[in-house]
């Protein structure tokens, strides 16, 4: 310990001897670790972004659409309307014990009416338990209740650009709205959310499933949202949906096209693999300029090998052992490195807290959604990959003129000039 205390020791004066060139090298370590950490921090917002757009949607669910079979089943010809009805919802929830809950979805498009203003939005109605199914966040008010289910209570629970398209800034909940027609009390306003699709829950109007028969039939139903009692039975969850469906309703259970089943966990695990691809591209590309960083280590501590070559050659003609040569030029290196590396990632947490965010959402639906933008917050993770980049680059940079100089012969080192 002693000795490894006083490789270090000779290494730090030998370093201050040669100040300015040693800052000089720290500086280029710490413009290339800066460049890693906030590369690393830009790929963690991102993915933290994009993310939270779909988790909330939902993470745990299987939605379950009709659609036509292309495959011959029961000696029907392929091209058969498949259709869901609602006693289906219940046929699963009996008959598939890894489904922890079920709500039909029927969905259509309504003039929605608020005094003098008129605007077409999509009416849903579901169950109460598609509120903590889907994670509708309410901003105001309330969710739908099992009361208003079995009531047929004419209430509705407003998304949130319908509230803002309807009341401008008025309170909304209390008021009356027509939907098709017909009065309905809203009773809640959804928070707004960030999704990526062409029916966000933004423009919905929530309704009771059983409030739904005054509008249409609710003999047959839009949709199935399926919840599944863990993430790890998704895919036999899915089996289980179409074999059971298709023993029913009379298709092949391998006919992809007679029922659209879309489990949101793949779509996560799609998107973790994209970004962690953008993650793992971002730290090459800051390991590489950090390299040109090392590079500049690496020359300076060949430079410094040839100018004490005579030094080098006095030590080991006083007993001074390869290793211990070898230790005190890779020693100096780290120094350099870390030194460097530390300023560098002060700059990068400086730069980090800031910057603003950067736009992605609010690019695409306006200023309002600047709070789902990219962050580039530094984590632990990213310090944690930064310094392990880091000190590959100083061992590199340091071992080459390290092991240079501790093979120097002693004899011809004292003969240099």
């Amino acid at each position: 310990m002693d000795v490894l205390k006083g490789i270090f020791a000779e290494a730090w004066q030998s370093l201050r001897f040669h100040a300015r060139r040693t800052v000089l090298t720290m500086l280029g370590i710490a413009w290339g670790i800066a460049t890693v950490v906030m590369l690393l921090a830009y790929g963690s917002g991102f993915d933290t972004s994009v993310r939270s757009a779909f988790e909330s949607f939902g993470t745990n669910l299987i939605l379950v659409f009709p659609g036509r079979t292309s495959q011959q089943s029961g000696g029907e010809k392929a091209g058969k309307i498949i259709r869901l009805q609602h006693e289906d919802v219940e046929f699963l929830q009996s008959s598939i014990p890894q489904i922890k809950e079920v709500t039909p979805e029927l969905s259509g498009d309504y003039r929605i009416g608020y005094g003098a203003r008129f605007q077409e939005f999509e009416v849903n109605g579901v169950y109460p338990v598609y509120g903590r199914m889907r994670k509708m966040g309410i901003a105001q008010g309330r969710w739908i209740t099992a009361s208003d289910e079995a009531e047929h209570a004419r209430v509705a629970v407003i998304g949130y650009e319908v509230r803002k398209r309807l009341f401008s800034e008025r309170p909304a909940v209390g008021e009356e709205i027509r939907v098709g027609g017909i009065s309905f009390t809203v009773v809640g306003v959804t928070a707004k959310k960030i999704q990526d699709n062409d029916s966000p829950d933004n423009r919905i109007v929530f309704i009771p499933f059983s409030t739904m028969g005054l509008l249409r039939n609710t003999r047959y139903i839009s949709s199935m949202v399926v919840v599944a009692e863990s993430p790890e039975l998704h895919e036999q969850v899915v089996q289980q949906i179409r074999a059971r469906l298709g023993e029913r309703l009379g298709f092949k259970a391998t006919d992809k096209r007679a029922l659209g089943v879309w489990d949101i966990m793949e779509t996560m695990e799609e998107i973790h693999i994209i970004t962690g691809s953008l993650k793992v591209l971002l730290a090459f590309i800051g390991a590489l300029t950090l390299a040109i960083g090392g590079v500049g280590v690496m020359n300076i501590m060949l430079v410094s090998v040839m100018q004490r070559t005579r030094e080098i050659g006095t030590q080991k003609s006083l007993g001074a052992r390869r290793w211990h040569i070898m230790g005190q030029f890779l020693a100096e290196a780290l120094l350099i490195t870390f030194v460097g590396g530390v300023l560098g990632m002060l700059l990068a947490f400086a730069v980090s807290a800031a910057l603003p965010s950067l736009p992605l959402w609010s690019a695409i639906y306006g200023d309002e959604y600047t709070e789902h933008d990219i962050i580039m917050g530094v984590s632990w993770a990213t310090m944690l990959t930064s310094t392990a980049i880091l000190t590959i680059v100083g061992l590199i940079s340091g071992l080459v003129p390290a092991i240079r100089a501790s093979r120097l012969d002693p004899v011809e080192a004292l003969r240099y000039e």
